[in-house]
């Protein structure tokens, strides 16, 4: 009697996947229907955690330029001679110096960047915290492989022109935050109303189209600059960008200044100073350059051959050879900053509760007109920037049907609306849904275990964040360059022959870039698209108040051969199929 040979048995991932999928919390989430496995949404969670996990340190670092809650009565009375302690500042030649507005600039007093830094740790937290929300929600409810974190953009836009550096703007850090939470508040209303999702689809469908690839243009940018990137492109005082690539030794700030009559210079007023964006010299000689182009080529021969992880490994290789100390590719440089970041890394675990910026909003200047401008311009950047950011993550992971609907698109609205209010009580800025999602979707995550994943590892960041706040700039801007490259697809849909589909198309797609922003990306689409429209609107709305009569059915164009009807000129439209 022949036996029939046993099947081989399954690998202990296939039976784990299979045993998820057929399980409440796999028909729950569709694992099967999206054509996902638990392991894949798991890989993907990573992927788009490691692309996002700078936003721990980079959105502190921003906010914390803005002072947050510090004032001047955190600064400490010094001593004219800075070298004699306060102690021993006595005698006809020395005297104890009160501390003053100036206080907050350079020289920093030691009690304000003390204040400072415990601010920093505070808004770690606080982004940790607000992203993990959105993140559960995202998940949980709108099962979309979405990760939330406070924008880039409108941080900015937060600590330099709402609040200012050290609290130079018009509104003090607590009544930004109370600016944040009624946006919010408003932004939730009309997210829970439905009518976001009627603002949505009133964006044409050339610039919906287009913003997916607009937004990818924008990624591959920051990919490509210094502060969240590899460094290759930096500014030129004639072209505005050029070729960079030097090292941090060879870069210096720049600022506007104005050159006055007695020969001296001072910063103009309302300008700032720039981080270290112009090479003066060793063009392409950084070593971290060169390390990150090493992690872009891991990262692109992993894609090529479709090695599952490819964004994974390129991150922790780039990673790994950072952390080294006194190597040329050091995330830890041998100066203060250095040290500092060091000695906190070497931490590993570190727990640190919020202190000052939780619950510190003030409605005190809410009657003031310079309040309502942050709020209105909040209102519309997020009701733009993430509408379009999750409008163009759903199209690229294939959701969208031809409305451009997608499932769970009511409850993913409510989430990042929930998520600004939530991050305004914690101290950040705005909430919204991160375009580095994109890089999950490109790891296969197809369902909300991808957004659950990020939540978990932002719990973990709670513990872990001396580690995660040390992934280095060129670390993440790999792979922020080849997501720009997979959702540049999307251009392939603009019909590129019909003029008024391709110029507001095009618009959209260069201004998300070049200006920074995806919500002037979208209104220079919608504008243009509007003013090549308008013709045509003003001609229906003729025909159907009878000053135009309509014979034919109407394509691409109209012929107007005027008749005359008593004292009316009316136009004939002569529209051929």
């Amino acid at each position: 009697m022949v036996m029939e040979p046993h099947p081989p048995p399954k690998k202990l991932l296939t039976r784990l996947n299979l045993a998820v999928a057929n399980s409440r919390v796999g028909k729950r989430f569709k694992l099967d229907e999206r054509n996902s496995t638990f392991t894949t949404e798991l890989r993907a969670g990573t992927a788009t955690f490691l692309t996002m996990a700078y936003i721990l340190a980079v959105n502190a670092s921003i906010l914390a330029d803005s002072g947050g809650p510090c004032s001047v009565s955190d600064c400490v009375p010094l001593c004219s001679d800075p070298s004699v302690p306060l102690s021993n500042c006595t005698g006809l030649t020395h005297q104890v110096i009160q501390p003053d507005v100036s206080c907050k600039f350079d020289p920093v007093n030691p009690g304000y960047a003390s204040c400072l830094e415990k601010v920093r740790k505070d808004l770690i937290v606080a982004t940790a915290a607000s992203s993990l929300i959105g993140c559960v929600i995202m998940g949980a409810f709108a099962n979309l492989p979405l990760a939330l974190a406070p924008g880039m953009g409108t941080n900015a836009y937060f600590a330099y022109t709402v609040v200012g550096f050290h609290g130079s703007g018009n509104v003090p850090y607590k009544s930004a935050l109370a600016a944040v939470f009624i946006e919010g508040l408003i932004f939730l209303f009309i997210s829970a109303v439905g009518f976001r999702a009627k603002l949505a689809k009133l964006v044409p469908k050339p610039v919906r189209i287009s913003s997916s690839a607009g937004i990818g243009l924008f990624l591959a940018f920051i990919g490509l600059q210094n502060n969240q990137g590899i460094g290759l492109i930096g500014y030129n005082s004639s072209t505005l960008l050029t070729l960079g690539g030097c090292p941090s030794s060879s870069r210096v700030s720049v600022a506007p200044v104005l050159a006055l009559a007695n020969g001296t210079v001072s910063l103009m007023p309302g300008g700032t100073v720039s981080g270290d964006i112009f090479c003066v010299r060793d063009r392409m000689e950084s070593p971290t350059l060169w390390l990150g182009i090493v992690g872009f080529v891991i990262i692109a021969y992993c894609m090529v051959k479709n090695i599952k992880g490819a964004m994974i490994y390129g991150i922790v290789f780039v990673t790994a050879v950072s952390w080294f100390r006194n190597t040329k590719v050091t995330a830890f440089p041998n100066t203060d900053a250095g040290d500092t970041a060091h000695e906190y890394f070497k931490k590993v675990v570190d727990i640190h509760l919020i202190e000052s910026t939780a619950g510190a909003l003030s409605f005190k200047t809410i009657g003031k007109g310079y309040f309502w401008e942050a709020l209105v311009t909040f209102l519309y950047v997020d009701i733009l920037d993430t509408t379009g950011t999750l409008y163009s993550m759903a199209r690229f992971a294939g959701f969208t049907d031809e409305e451009g609907n997608f499932e769970g698109q009511y409850f993913a609205f409510m989430s990042d609306a929930m998520s600004i209010v939530v991050g305004s009580l914690l101290g950040t800025s705005p909430v919204t849904a991160f375009i580095e999602s994109s890089t999950g979707i490109r790891e296969g995550g197809r369902t909300g275990l991808t957004a659950l994943t990020v939540a978990g590892y932002f719990f973990l960041a709670f513990f872990f964040t001396p580690l995660l706040a040390s992934i280095p700039a060129w670390a993440v801007g790999p792979p922020l360059i080849l997501v720009g490259v997979l959702m540049m697809r999307a251009v392939v849909e603009i019909e590129w022959d019909d003029m008024r589909q391709a110029i507001p198309a095009f618009v959209t797609l260069i201004l998300m870039p070049l200006t920074y922003s995806i919500a002037y990306g979208l209104i220079g689409g919608i504008g243009t698209y509007m003013v090549l429209h308008i013709g045509d609107w003003a001609a229906e709305l003729l025909v159907k108040y009878g000053v135009i009569k309509r014979r034919g059915v109407a394509v691409n164009g109209a012929h107007e051969p005027t008749i005359e009807e008593g004292n009316v000129k009316a136009v004939e439209l002569d529209h051929r199929v």
